[in-house]
Order: structure tokens, then sequence, then C-alpha cells
């Protein structure tokens, strides 16, 4: 998934970032509500980790914004407040979930997902097609009952192409789903994924290349 943290105390933005880094996902990371409704607009997210007391711009606001939107994005709301009536004033502003600190890193990511699972359309947990079995819990990768070891990039890439079901995926929609946006976006890590992933899969080859179109395995 593409994940948006949004955190104005460093330490723990990273520290959030790395763990969901962690289970393949692309994460990034900014300080406050401004810089939040900026990557919001710019990138499709598809959960926004919202620490709810942020400068700039608060996150009640980057809240109602992303609400009041077209998008699908889901919004885990972070705060330090504990009261029943905070967490009820953060779900009554259309936040999905709320997390108050501190929180186990664990419980975070476990939401985390849950959340992402809302925000895409149905899927089954476990992803199969063409032989292949993907468990996205457990990160695990099997050919016709071979395990088959992926590093995280190259999971996160085969999950895209799964739950494609048979349609193309650009390499542009891969950049926007498996990194961050720190990548060059003339980078050639998708392609070079790609073929590290047919490689580790075997033969026959399951990801099929079509010039200018993208990938999919039919």
């Amino acid at each position: 998934m593409r994940i948006l943290v949004v955190e104005d105390e460093p330490l723990l933005a990273e520290a959030v970032a790395r763990w969901l880094r962690g289970d393949a996902h692309a994460v990034d990371v900014v300080g406050d509500g401004g810089a939040a409704l900026e990557r919001i607009g710019v990138h499709d997210y598809d959960v926004v980790v919202l620490d709810r007391d942020l400068p700039v711009v608060h996150g009640d606001d980057v809240c109602r914004a992303l609400v009041s939107g077209d998008s699908a994005v889901r919004v885990l709301m972070l705060t330090a407040a504990t009261e029943i009536d905070d967490r009820v004033a953060g779900l009554a502003l259309g936040a999905d979930d709320y997390l108050p600190k501190p929180f186990a890193f664990p419980e975070l990511a476990a939401r985390v997902v849950a959340l992402g699972r809302r925000a895409r359309a149905a899927a089954p947990p476990i992803l199969t097609r063409a032989g292949l079995r993907l468990d996205p819990h457990r990160r695990e990768v099997y050919r016709d009952g071979r395990y088959v070891p992926l590093s995280r990039k190259e999971f996160a890439v085969l999950a895209e192409l799964l739950r494609a079901d048979g349609a193309f995926v650009s390499a542009e929609q891969l950049l926007e789903k498996a990194w961050d946006e720190h990548t060059d976006p003339f980078t050639n890590a998708v392609r070079m994924t790609i073929l590290k992933l047919r490689r580790k899969l075997g033969e026959p080859q399951l990801v099929c290349t079509e010039p200018g179109v993208g990938y999919r395995i039919p």
C-alpha cells in the first residue's frame, strides 16, 4: 500500500514509517498539516496515519478535507488525548479509526492493513493466480507449492500484479504503490524488480510485458 504518515514528532514519525516499511508498504512522511494536504493532492494514498494536533494546518482540518473529497483514502487518527469524548470527536470528523498515544506498533500496523482493505475493492485475503499463492499477512509466496523468497519490493510488485486480476499495471502505477516519493520517476527500478521477480518465480514465465502499456499476469 501507499501510506502517508503525518506526525510532527520526527522520531515517532520515522519509527512508524520504519515499522510500516518493514511490512513492504511504501511510506511518505510529513510533519505538518499543510505539507500533508500538498502530498495528498499529488499522490494516491491508501491510508493516511494522521496526528490530530499538527502545526500549520490542524489535523482536524486535514481530516475534513479528506472526507469532503472524492478520494477513497482511509484515515487513522493518532492523538495523545485518551478521553472517550476525544475519540468520539475524532470519529465524528470522518476518521475511519482512532488510536491513542502511546500505542503498540503491531496494533498500528494491523489497523493500517485493515483500513487498506477497505480502501480497495474487496479482495480475498490470499491472492492466487496462475499457480501463485500470495499471503499478504505472512508475507509468503508459493508457486505450485514451491516457496519463493522475495524482497520487500518484489513482494509489493507481485501483490499489485495479482490484485489487478489479469489486467495490465503500468510502471507508473507500480511506482506509485510500491515506492515512496523520493524515488526518481525516471528510474529503471520497476524494470529491474520485474526482472528479478521473473527469475525467482522460474519457468515458464508468468509476468508478461506490453511495451508502453505495462505488466500483467494473465
